[in-house]
């Protein structure tokens, strides 16, 4: 496992809040990482992908903020300089992708075509 510098996204005040309070609910896994990534599908082509994983051989770790993040290599180029924000307000609760490479996105957020 190679740790880089910096990580090619970004988790602004509130993601890292929201995903610290994630990770000290009773019943987390110890040694899971903040998965990152992309996936094929929903309406715009791509689905962003973030969730609490275990590592895998082709993964890079990063630390953002003292959380342990793993993203693929090769979706570096998808998501390269993306902010992870977490919003709770009244008409949206959740994880906001801010993400400057996508060339349209859908209109709840979660996919996005490049």
């Amino acid at each position: 496992m190679e740790t880089m510098i910096s990580a090619p996204v970004k988790l602004s005040a509130n993601a890292i809040a929201e995903v610290k309070r994630l990770m000290a609910e009773p019943g987390f896994e110890e040694g899971q990482y903040l998965r990152v990534g992309v996936k094929g599908g929903g309406c715009s082509g791509l689905s962003y992908v973030l969730g609490f994983d275990k590592m895998e051989a082709d993964d890079t770790a990063y630390e953002i903020e003292g959380i342990p993040v793993l993203m693929k290599d090769a979706h570096g180029i998808y998501l390269m300089g993306m902010e992870v924000d977490f919003s709770d307000g009244l008409n949206a609760r959740g994880f906001v992708f801010n993400n400057p490479n996508a060339s349209s996105s859908c209109g709840c957020g979660s996919s996005f075509a490049v």
